[in-house]
Order: structure tokens, then C-alpha cells, then sequence
């Protein structure tokens, strides 16, 4: 695991990020959370998806989110992705500027660009994260066109090479991914999310639906691709066997706060809060 005596080495820096949907005031925030086991404003009914998240991710880092539904994991990732815009709160990435520009207040050309140069999403539906009229290799052309490779040999060249990566048979690129297993479109969306060699790759959920025997081949990839390629990884997972085989960290979220942060293996053997121990006691 990385080494955090730097302070100055982080990947990404979050701070306050906050996501409300609907009509907040100004105590939505103070009166929702885990203390009143809600995030629904008593007053307004606006939802607070998450509030405050504060944390740092460093290069090479694994990450866990870990929370029941609704907790506000998948939020967060859908928030630094762009997939969804915040509502107050700053994010900071070292890829852009040196990591002194709040980056979510950079124009949509310039968020395009982060998405399609230094970060990847797995989504936990792959028709979320993969075009299903497009063949399995002009998946992963189309992410390459959008970083400005334009030179049709050097495509189906990376494409090949990044579908045996990821244990996809070559033959089949030219098929769609409908033709493909649940297991088997995740590993084509796990091909065309890391194809720009993107710094930070987010996995939301991404084994759910699949059955148990496929889920632990997904997971040994993902492992093996993240030693071998030193991305750094946010993995949401509400499957704490999941989080302990992939993460080096774990934030544990409940009704949108952070409960609990710290190293993966304290987490899972010594939980210090009860929401935490609860989800830990679940497992065994």
C-alpha cells in the first residue's frame, strides 16, 4: 500500500462534497444523517444523497465505499465522475493544474476531457458503461477516438491487446456485447474504461447479478490489472468480501455521512462504529 508521509502526493483531494436533490435550506444538512437515521429533510423533503465527504486517494491506492443502499456511495462516485453535478463542496486532482483547481467547476469541455484521458467508470450495469449497437472492439475505439486516436490499425491493435487483458477472446471483438455473458460485458467495460491508461478508475458495484463463481474471476482481474497497471481505484460495493479482497482503505457511509474511515483489515476486525459492526457481523 502506498506510503502517506507526503502529504503532498495525493491523486485526488475531496473536500465537503455534498449532493442534495430537491429544495434544501440551510439545516437540510444539520438535521439529516446518521444521529436522526434519516437523509430526508424533516422540513422541505429534500434528499441528502450525501454531505461533507472529506478524504484523500493516493497514487496507486485502492479505496473502498462500502454502505447499505441508499447510503449515498454510488452518489459519490457518479459526483466525481461528472455523471452528476454537486451541490456545494471541492474536488482537486492532480492531473489538472497540479491539483490547484477545483475541478469541479471547470467548464464540460474541459470535464469531457478528464473523463476521456484520466479516469475510467465501470458501472454496475454494463449498458450504462458500454454502447450495446457498437461491437465489443468499437467499445473501446470509441473511448480511444474521443482521446484524438484517429489511426484505425493502432485501435484494433490496443483493443486486442486490452480484451486478452482482460480475458476476453480476441475472435470475438467484432461481436456486440448483447452476444456476450453479464460476466463478460464487465470485462469488455472494464476493457474500454482503463483504454486511455487512466490514473483513477471508479468500480461501482460492478459484481452485482453476477453469480458467485464469475464475480471472484472479475475480481482476481480486476486485482492482477490494478498491481500490474498501478491505477488508482474507488470501488462502491455494498459486499464487504469485496471490499476486503480489493481495497487497501475502506470509508464506510450511512445516510450520505461518513461513519467510519480507516485501513480495510481494522475496519473489518476491529469496527469501532456500530453501523460498521453491524455490516461486519452480517458477513460472518
Amino acid at each position: 500500500m502506498p506510503s502517506h508521509d507526503n502529504d503532498d502526493g495525493w491523486l485526488l483531494r475531496v473536500r465537503g462534497l455534498t449532493k442534495i436533490y430537491g429544495e434544501p435550506i440551510s439545516t437540510s444538512v444539520q438535521y439529516t444523517g446518521p444521529k436522526f437515521g434519516s437523509n430526508i429533510c424533516p422540513e422541505t423533503d429534500a434528499i441528502v444523497a450525501c454531505a461533507e465527504i472529506d478524504f484523500d486517494l493516493w497514487p496507486g491506492e485502492v479505496l473502498g465505499v462500502v454502505g447499505e443502499s441508499g447510503s449515498g456511495k454510488s452518489t459519490l462516485v457518479q459526483l466525481l465522475y461528472f455523471d452528476n453535478p454537486a451541490t456545494s463542496g471541492e474536488v482537486y486532482f492532480n492531473a489538472v493544474d497540479g491539483g490547484t483547481t477545483n475541478i469541479l467547476g471547470l467548464s464540460n469541455q474541459r470535464k469531457r476531457w478528464l473523463r476521456n484521458h484520466k479516469m475510467g467508470m465501470v458501472y454496475q450495469n454494463p449498458r450504462d458503461g458500454l454502447n450495446f449497437a457498437f461491437s465489443a472492439g468499437g467499445n473501446i475505439a470509441e473511448k480511444l477516438l474521443m482521446a484524438g486516436n484517429f489511426h484505425v490499425g493502432s485501435i484494433r491493435e490496443r483493443a486486442s491487446w486490452l480484451l486478452e487483458k482482460t480475458e476476453v477472446p480476441v475472435k470475438r471483438m467484432d461481436a456486440t456485447p448483447a452476444a456476450f455473458s453479464g460476466g463478460m460485458q464487465q470485462r469488455v467495460q472494464i476493457s474500454k474504461a482503463i483504454a486511455n491508461n487512466p490514473p483513477l478508475l471508479f468500480l461501482d458495484e460492478i459484481t452485482s447479478g453476477l453469480d458467485v463463481s464469475v464475480q471472484a474471476r472479475v475480481l482476481d482481474l480486476i486485482r492482477h490489472l490494478q498491481r500490474e497497471l498501478g491505477i488508482s481505484m474507488i470501488v462502491v460495493s455494498h459486499d464487504l468480501a469485496v471490499i476486503r479482497m480489493l481495497t487497501d482503505r475502506t470509508m464506510v457511509l450511512k445516510n450520505g455521512r461518513i461513519v467510519e474511515a480507516g485501513l480495510t483489515d481494522q475496519i473489518l476486525q476491529d469496527p469501532q462504529h456500530a453501523y460498521t459492526q453491524l455490516l461486519v457481523s452480517s458477513l460472518l
